[in-house]
């Protein structure tokens, strides 16, 4: 029996267009390839028990110049590239939408900025990822960060007004301007560490690099020479890891969602990059330390991507313990088929190592903040938006105790509360919480077996429908390859 290419790129009973099935089918194809490239690279292509740690087994290869700063090229691009979409859109998905003409820039640079009523996915993951092809066109330029995120959010503005006749949409310029800034540059430092990665160059390392940043590849591919070089990773303290499985229980509430599986294949990647503990290693720059988490399944392909990264902040260290601490930038989506929660916001916060004498060692990280968020049901409430936006407070906590090369143990909370403040309505407030509890048993060479239990619970509270309680706590069983025999603990 023949299965349509959409399937795996759609929601349960939701039709898509092609340029959201282009999208989706590119971003599993990237995350799918970074794993399999700095899986590769960090056990330095070792397939049994002898695997040594990666800083000292490949060194990293470094660009021997800066790379030349252009401030005209990204701009080119990123107005190309708004054009090409609109152009795409047009022609494809909704020609009412997208029949930009000079009038309706006019009437958008007048208009007030409102909250629009686009669906979940488009405003909360496809508009960052297109928030973070602006950032990247920039890294990738040779400009610093802060530059890069300005570029971003002037390349989303842009979109609002010139990009789509409806009028310009806060909510947007926020997951665009700003979550794609913190997803892009996550994106791009994964994009240079596949690169960087080995003494010689590779094709392979070349096209993974494009699928993980495309605007990175194409600089690098279309502008001769000029973009060759490297942005240097100044041989950070990394680990990755991939889990592939499959649920084989769960309890759950659904509320008002129907629209779900029991059980489902999963496949998620984490990768912690800069982790404390590495005395080589400085943290100058936003995002020399972050972290990043994508989980497919077969039920709604994009389950979860969540990052965060340290944007500016301080060091400290002491006999057995070393650490960072200061403001993050945070950007969550999660959609654990019955609802769906995304935020982007800034925390400030700490992550750390403890224990570096002893067999057993803690890695954590607590952080603290404000974002601006949307949660909902699958099914939706009431009116014509299913899901409810608003200032967001949002707290994390995580913990991994690492047993040796033996064991890990990883713990981790989540809570979001989508206040009314900057809602589009006077509607009300959700609560949603995240917690996991994952134990790793490594086998030989990067090898390992995982077992998982994730807790999600919605609890919204709406005046006109009252009290929505929604929860979904799966089992997993898990093949899970490691990053490195010490199972993520710097040395």
């Amino acid at each position: 029996m023949a299965i349509p290419f959409d399937f795996w790129f759609r929601w349960p009973g939701t039709r898509i267009g092609p340029m959201e099935a282009t999208m989706r089918a590119i971003s599993v194809v990237l995350l799918f390839l970074v794993a399999g490239e700095c899986i590769a690279q960090d056990t330095g292509g070792a397939t049994g028990p002898a695997l040594t740690p990666v800083l000292e087994e490949i060194p990293p290869r470094e660009s021997s110049e800066k790379p030349r700063e252009s401030y005209l090229i990204p701009a080119l691009e990123i107005v190309g590239f708004d054009f090409a979409l609109n152009r795409f859109n047009l022609r494809y998905t909704d020609r009412e939408s997208f029949d930009v003409t000079a009038s309706s820039v006019r009437r958008n640079l007048r208009s007030s900025w409102v909250t629009d009523n686009d669906d979940f996915e488009i405003n909360q993951f496809l508009h960052p990822y297109q928030g973070s092809i602006y950032h990247t066109a920039a890294r990738s330029s040779g400009l610093g960060f802060w530059t890069s995120a300005a570029y971003t959010f002037a390349g989303s503005a842009l979109w609002e007004i010139a990009g789509e006749t409806t009028p310009p949409s806060k909510n947007d310029q926020i997951a665009s301007g700003i979550g794609g800034v913190f997803f892009g540059e996550a994106l791009f430092r994964m994009a240079n560490l596949t690169l960087e990665r080995g003494n010689e160059p590779s094709l392979w390392r070349d096209l993974a690099a494009t699928a993980i940043s495309p605007a990175t590849g194409f600089n690098r591919f279309a502008l001769g020479g000029r973009f060759d070089s490297i942005f240097p990773g100044h041989k950070p303290a990394f680990y990755t890891q991939w889990n592939f499985g499959t649920t084989i229980a769960e309890h759950r509430v659904e509320g008002t969602s129907t629209r779900s599986r029991r059980h489902e294949a999963v496949a998620d990647f984490s990768i912690g990059y800069g982790l404390p503990g590495e005395p080589r290693y400085a943290y100058r720059r936003p995002f020399d330390y972050f972290n990043f988490e994508f989980t497919a399944s077969s039920s709604n392909v994009f389950e979860n991507i969540m990052t965060r990264g340290l944007l500016a902040g301080s060091e400290y260290s002491g006999d057995a313990y070393h650490g960072v601490w200061g403001l993050y930038g945070t950007y969550d989506y999660m959609a654990p088929q019955i609802f769906r929660v995304s935020s982007t916001g800034l925390s400030v916060g700490t992550t750390g190592q403890w224990g570096f004498h002893g067999p057993v060692i803690l890695q954590g990280s607590a952080l603290g903040g404000v974002g601006y968020g949307a949660a909902g049901t699958v099914e939706g409430l009431s009116g014509d938006r299913d899901y409810h936006y608003g200032v967001t407070p949002q707290a994390l906590l995580t913990f991994r105790l690492v047993f040796g090369k033996v064991a890990s143990l990883d713990l981790s909370g989540r809570g979001y509360q989508i206040t009314r403040a900057g809602a589009a309505s006077n509607r009300g407030w959700e609560n949603v919480m995240r917690g996991d509890a994952a134990l790793t048993v490594r086998l030989s060479g990067p090898h390992a077996v995982t077992v998982k239990y994730l807790i999600t619970r919605r609890d919204a509270h709406y005046p006109d429908v009252g009290v929505r309680d929604q929860r979904r706590g799966p089992i997993g069983v898990f093949y899970t390859l490691v990053g490195n025999s010490s199972l993520g603990a710097v040395e």
